[in-house]
């Protein structure tokens, strides 16, 4: 297979300036529910047989609060990963991490950071780019709660992107864990959550001849946002 070969056109729509929100938080609501269900009943029947065809050639859809978060280390360093989306409000864009990983770690040197969620379905994407901090402990708290118990014991018994030995250490620390809270598990103390707080948003549709529509949100100084066509 030639992997230069490999391409396709985008066919299933544009976007126009007068059809974007205002607060940019806005429009990606209004897309990222597109992604997750599909506001028109033709769109909707359109995605479920795309999802079919998928599903017969062994594809499952991806999820759609899935991003990728790019972020730099104290020494320039990149490093990229994909997380999930767990909250939006007016502050921003919300996931939760060990804050002893890699990202967390990058995050404490340089709270730079990028987001890009892409919706094939939808031929689209999103691109954002701010700061991230970390949220208060008594809310990163309320949200553990609320995760499967599986998902609270990993929280403990994995020293995210250290070195193992193999599956077996894995499976070890968490039966210890298990043990260890045998009902309610405790919010670890270095778990948490990161809001990243957008300067830029970019909104991505894809079109016909590589002629894509591209419109960035810029923050001002006055906390508005101003809004460009990008040259695709």
């Amino acid at each position: 297979m030639n992997i230069a070969d490999i391409r396709r056109d985008y066919l299933r729509g544009g976007l126009r300036r007068t059809a974007l929100e205002a607060d940019p938080l806005k429009q990606f609501e209004k897309w990222f529910a597109d992604a997750g269900d599909g506001r028109s009943c033709w769109r909707r029947v359109g995605i479920a047989l795309f999802k079919l065809w998928r599903a017969l050639l062994g594809r499952p859809p991806a999820d759609a609060n899935a991003m990728v978060l790019a972020t730099v280390n104290r020494n320039g360093v990149p490093s990229t990963r994909t997380v999930l989306l767990k909250g939006l409000d007016q502050r921003g864009f919300i996931f939760y991490t060990n804050h002893d990983s890699r990202k967390g770690r990058d995050l404490l040197e340089n709270p730079n950071a990028a987001l890009t969620f892409y919706w094939p379905d939808w031929e689209r994407q999103v691109c954002v780019r701010g700061r991230a901090e970390r949220i208060p402990r008594d809310e990163a708290e309320a949200y553990f709660k609320t995760r499967p118990r599986g998902s609270q014991l990993a929280a403990w018994a994995s020293n995210q992107c250290d070195v193992v030995a193999d599956r077996a250490v894995l499976d070890a620390a968490w039966d210890a864990v298990a043990a260890k809270f045998p009902g309610a598990v405790a919010l670890p103390p270095n778990w948490g959550g990161y809001v990243l707080n957008p300067e830029q948003i970019e909104f991505w549709q894809g079109r016909p001849n590589r002629l894509h529509d591209r419109f960035q949100f810029r923050k001002q100084a006055d906390n508005s946002w101003k809004l460009d066509r990008l040259a695709p």
